[in-house]
Parts: C-alpha cells; sequence; structure tokens
C-alpha cells in the first residue's frame, strides 16, 4: 500500500502533517510526499515519509507567464516523475484549486482529503475536511488544533507529533554557529508571516533582559536574512549580550540550534511548530488574527500567551481601528518573569498579570487542549471553544450519544443572544424540513419558491454569526451535495437541527 500526501502550504503547516505519515506508516502504508519545492528542506525533518516529490511551483509560474504550453509540459513531465511509483491512495491536504487538480491528475480514483467530482466541482472525503476548510476562516469557530484537524481528515485518531532528530552534522554546524555564545541560551524568534502578527523587538528586549538577569542565560536570535534588521535593532536596544544567527541556518541547522535551547520565545511561526516536534520548550505569542487554539504548538506544557483585549483574535481582512493595540498589550517585562520561573520549575501565574496565558496539555480523547493558567478558562469565548470541541467532534464523527454537561459559567449577553440565534436558527430548520418534505410529494408546488429563499437565507444567518459561522460552508456545501436527492437533503436538516439542538441545551444554566 502506497499512500501518497499533497500538502502545498507552507514550512509551519508542512510540519504538521507528521503524525499524519506516522499514523500512515503504523497502518503499514509506505508514504510520499507532494510539497512546493521551496519547503522540501523541511521535508527532511520529517519522520517515516519513503520519498519526496518537490512540485516546482514558482517555475511553473514563470513559465505560464511566458507560454502555457511550456507550463503544461513541465507539469506533465513531473507527473511523469511523480508518477513512476504509482500510488494506491492520495491524501490531499490543500483545499486550494491547484491542490485538488493536481490530486487528481496524480490518481485515478477518489482522492481522500481536498478533491474534485466529475464536473470540477469541490469534493471533501469526510466530515472533518469540510469543517477543515471551513473552520480556517472564522477565528471563534476554530476550536480544534491544525495537527488533530490533519489527523482527522486522514481517517486517523490523534498521535504523537514528533520530527526527526537533526544529524550529526547539523549538530556539527550548530556547534560551530554557537561555539563563542555563552553557555545556557534562550532561542528567540523576532520575525513573523506578517509585520501585524510580529511582537515588537522592545518587547522581545526586555523579556531577554530578565531572563539574563534572573537566569544567566543568553538571548539567541533566529530568522531569516530578511529579517536581520529586526536582529540588529535588538542588539541596538539590548544593554547585555546576544548571538545573531538571522540568515545563518538552513532548516536541519535551525533544528540542530534549536535542539540545543532551554527554551523558545516566539510568534506564531514555523519556528514554533519545528520546536515543538523536536520537545523545545515553547512560549508563543499571538496577536492580531493569529489564536493558539488551532495554530498552537502541539507540545504539552507549552506556553501561550494572547493580549487580554475583548477584540482579540481578530477576523481577517480586517483594519483594525485600534492601531494595532495588542502588539503593546503584552508586556515583555511580565513575560521575561514568566520564563524565568518557568525554567526553574514554576508554572504558577501572578494575579493580574497582563495577558491570557494558556498551556497545552491532551483530553481524556487525546486532542491537545489549552488549560488557562491566567483564569481566562471561565470567560464566555473559552467556555464556548470548549463546547465547540465536544459538540463538534460528536457530530463530525456522526456519533452524538453522550451526555453534554450545561454551560458551567455565570449569565451573560453572549450566552443569551447565542442561545436566541441557536433558536431561530433550529426554527429555520424545521420550517425548511416541512417545506421540503410538501416538495417531495409535489415538486411543482409554489412553496418552491419560499423553500430556496429559506435556504438562501439560513446561509445568510449563519455567514453573519461569529459564533456560527464555521457552519455557512458547512451547510453549504453538504446541503446542496444533497439537493438532487430530497430524502438525504431532510436527513442533512435534521442532523444540522439536532447539532443546533445539542448546542442550545449546552447553554442552559448549570
Amino acid at each position: 500500500m502506497h499512500t501518497q500526501v499533497i500538502n502545498l502550504t507552507r514550512f509551519g503547516d508542512l510540519l504538521q502533517t507528521q503524525p499524519v505519515f506516522s499514523g500512515l506508516k503504523g497502518r503499514g502504508s509506505r508514504t510520499s510526499l507532494v510539497c512546493l519545492d521551496a519547503f522540501k528542506g523541511a521535508a527532511a525533518l520529517l519522520r517515516d515519509v519513503d520519498g519526496v516529490h518537490p512540485l516546482p511551483g514558482a517555475r511553473l509560474l514563470a513559465r505560464l507567464g511566458q507560454d502555457w504550453t511550456l507550463a503544461a509540459a513541465e507539469l506533465f513531465a513531473w507527473l511523469d516523475s511523480a508518477g513512476a511509483d504509482a500510488p494506491d491512495s492520495v491524501l490531499n491536504l490543500t483545499p486550494t484549486l491547484a491542490g485538488r487538480l493536481l490530486g487528481r491528475s496524480c490518481h485515478g480514483g477518489d482522492v481522500q482529503g481536498f478533491g474534485l467530482d466529475r464536473d470540477g466541482f469541490g469534493q471533501y472525503s469526510s466530515p472533518w475536511a469540510v469543517f477543515l476548510q471551513a473552520a480556517s476562516a472564522y477565528r471563534g469557530c476554530s476550536p480544534f488544533n491544525l495537527v488533530d484537524l490533519f489527523q482527522r481528515v486522514a481517517g486517523l485518531e490523534p498521535g504523537e507529533y514528533r520530527l526527526r532528530a537533526p544529524d550529526e552534522d547539523a549538530m556539527a554546524r550548530a556547534a560551530d554557529l554557537l561555539a563563542d555564545a555563552p553557555d545556557g541560551q534562550v532561542a528567540f524568534q523576532l520575525g513573523a508571516s506578517q509585520d501585524y502578527r510580529r511582537w515588537p523587538v522592545e518587547a522581545f528586549v526586555r523579556a531577554g533582559r530578565v531572563i539574563r538577569s534572573r537566569t544567566g542565560r543568553t538571548p539567541v536570535l533566529l530568522g531569516t536574512a530578511a529579517e536581520g534588521h529586526l536582529a540588529r535593532r535588538f542588539a541596538e536596544l539590548a544593554d547585555y549580550p546576544c548571538t545573531d544567527l538571522t540568515g545563518r541556518t538552513d532548516l536541519p541547522t535551525l533544528a540542530a540550534v534549536l535542539s540545543r535551547m532551554d527554551f523558545l520565545l516566539t510568534n506564531d511561526t514555523g519556528t514554533m511548530h519545528l520546536a515543538a516536534g523536536l520537545g523545545v520548550p515553547v512560549c508563543a505569542v499571538f496577536l492580531a488574527t493569529a489564536q493558539p487554539f488551532d495554530t498552537g504548538p502541539y507540545l504539552e506544557g507549552s506556553i501561550s500567551l494572547e493580549p487580554d483585549l475583548p477584540c482579540h483574535p481578530c477576523s481577517f481582512g480586517e483594519r483594525c481601528p485600534r492601531g494595532l493595540a495588542c502588539q503593546e498589550a503584552v508586556d515583555g517585562g511580565a513575560v521575561g518573569e514568566l520564563l524565568a520561573s518557568a525554567m526553574s520549575g514554576e508554572r504558577t501565574v501572578p494575579a493580574g498579570f497582563p495577558a491570557r496565558v494558556w498551556t497545552a496539555r491532551r483530553d481524556e480523547r487525546g486532542y491537545m487542549d489549552l488549560v488557562s493558567l491566567s483564569g481566562h478558562g471561565h470567560e464566555d469565548r473559552s467556555l464556548w471553544i470548549a463546547i465547540q470541541r465536544d459538540v463538534y467532534r460528536q457530530f463530525l464523527d456522526r456519533n452524538q450519544d453522550e451526555i453534554c454537561p450545561t454551560w458551567p459559567g455565570r449569565d451573560s449577553d453572549f450566552r443569551r443572544d447565542l442561545a436566541a440565534e441557536l433558536e431561530r436558527c433550529v426554527l429555520m430548520l424545521t420550517l425548511l424540513e416541512e417545506q421540503g418534505r410538501l416538495l417531495a410529494l409535489r415538486p411543482d408546488s409554489p412553496v418552491k419558491a419560499r423553500f430556496l429563499a429559506n435556504c438562501r437565507n439560513l446561509e445568510d444567518v449563519f455567514a453573519g454569526s461569529p459564533s456560527l459561522g464555521v457552519l455557512n460552508p458547512m451547510w453549504r456545501y453538504q446541503s446542496r451535495d444533497q439537493a438532487a436527492d430530497m430524502p438525504a437533503f431532510l436527513a442533512q436538516c435534521a442532523a444540522y437541527r439536532e447539532l443546533l439542538a445539542v448546542f442550545g441545551r449546552r447553554l442552559t444554566l448549570a
């Protein structure tokens, strides 16, 4: 059995597929990876991958700009090479059209994960695949870590996230780079994928000052050559020694450097996922659209920090009306004190700490969860995320037999508004079922126009809801997939109505 995994995403997302390869290998499957050639170095960090087929994405785009026939010829040549050892199955974890087309080109049968039907429309192999794509766009509806979602799309239970240990050559290069560094180091990843999600250099400097004073450890600055200006700014502001390795490490050497560190302080980056996969203690700062519930480090005991602001996390594509206040809301000195204590074995957070502090811990089913260390676990957002994790897991696994405890928090406007919204959606689905049954008996009934209008109205209600938004793309795809079969559509209505009813029962005050 040979399973080919397609992942055309970036460095961090690619690393987070590690448990998928290990899980497939545990089932006796040989595995191969299709990734962008820009990230083929990351493939060397993965375990249980028997072959790698780098796709020359940038070159194909350049060829396409010159002459589409050249691009087509190169793509066909690549497909012949990658398909020489034809896979028995393809698992595509990239929901883009390019990923879906590639999956269909690599394998003549059905594609697991994200595929295309015969007419070129998007196809999903399981409800988990639908949820993975839907949840990525809604900040308040992402209760699962991406590592767990990848595994569930692959049909696997949550497993171990452990990357390949650096080899001797990489360890030797790391030793050379750190030869003149003082003993005892902590790594600082100053950059981020977007500047608006980057903790200020000044905050890193304040954290490093406290860590240096309390533990004697020296910051080692990591990042690409393009992030070198951040390291130079750090060195200008710091009144203590540091070691600048920005632009001096390839990916294997970066892994080796991290493996020598006592801690990593980072933004939400691929470096964070690399450290987590190597078992290096991590503290990550999540700003703007970044939040730890879905993209946090998959490492028990890791620390995640968020600004304690009602607007966090913000939605994608929106201009911040507060001038990126979140960047200044997490105090560097306080973070330094927190990490200095953590490195001495203490995990208590002082009262009034200026951030939400979470630590990662697996739940009773093996999924990675977050536990509040700062007293934020009973806030509306935290409670709603916990409820979604439990209820959506049962819904996506088509198992809703468990007894759900009721809302453990105080009453609030959020709870009352959400309960009313859920009730409204239940009524709309009930009406759709009634109209659908009439149409099943009389397809030419005048009720058809109202039925179609109510379908659109329900989509609009879901789309406009910060708490239920993930249901919009899920309902839209699944209901239209059943549109030609009224009994199947009615069963889908009943399933969503019961889902919303379960949510409503969970919001009942204890």
